[in-house]
């Protein structure tokens, strides 16, 4: 991974009012390290721009559109394909900080990343593209993913680095709504992660 990643299409212009994409969700103990981590961050390298709302923090894994209203047929196929997995819950963990530069804005996004702790979540994203495909919502799914979960919008970048791991056990997947410049997230679905199907990387193995 670079040191400074770009992004193609993160941060594209919204095209509707109604934003719709699965995520997994930090627990509230995690949240609460990436939070007293960003705060601290942010302090020692005079980083001033847009936080991300704690309780809004996430690592996306397939953006389902922008619209103008939230349709409901395709929430509803949504949540057939979120049903119909069977994947035991795994652990992600979060070793670096960086900036990712978005294409099309000023503001370049700080990022956690990391590498081997996230080849489960890499595994488990594709496993979700795969059932997306099988339930009609092919045309959504992301075909690279770089997994990263955004702490603050700022136009300083920073170059990737170590930081002591921020980690927790994914148990659920989430459909969430977001209300597009109103600062508003909802959970239209939540699905929780049980299965023989583990997400846990082989030894040795390592994230693409």
């Amino acid at each position: 991974m670079a040191d400074q990643l770009f992004l193609d299409g993160m941060g594209a212009p919204p095209t509707g009012s109604d934003r719709l994409f699965f995520a997994v969700l930090p627990d509230d103990y995690a949240a609460g390290q990436a939070d007293r981590f960003r705060q601290r961050f942010c302090g020692e390298r005079k980083l001033t721009g847009t936080q991300v709302r704690t309780e809004h923090l996430h690592v996306t894994l397939h953006h389902l559109g922008d619209h103008a209203g939230v349709p409901q047929d395709m929430v509803a196929k949504a949540g057939a394909v979120a049903a119909a997995l069977r994947v035991a819950p795994f652990e992600v963990e979060f070793e670096s900080v960086m900036s990712f530069v978005r294409g099309g804005q000023n503001k370049p996004a700080l990022v956690l990343t990391g590498d081997i702790g996230l080849a489960a979540l890499v595994a488990f994203q594709r496993a979700l593209a795969v059932a997306m495909i099988k339930g009609g919502l092919g045309q959504w799914v992301e075909k690279s993913f770089t997994p990263h979960m955004t702490l603050v919008y700022d136009p300083q970048v920073i170059q990737k680095q170590s930081i002591r791991p921020i980690s927790w056990a994914v148990r659920e997947l989430v459909l969430i709504h977001s209300f597009l410049g109103q600062g508003r997230h909802v959970a239209l679905g939540r699905w929780p992660l049980y299965g023989n199907t583990s997400m846990r990387p082989r030894e040795g193995e390592l994230m693409p």
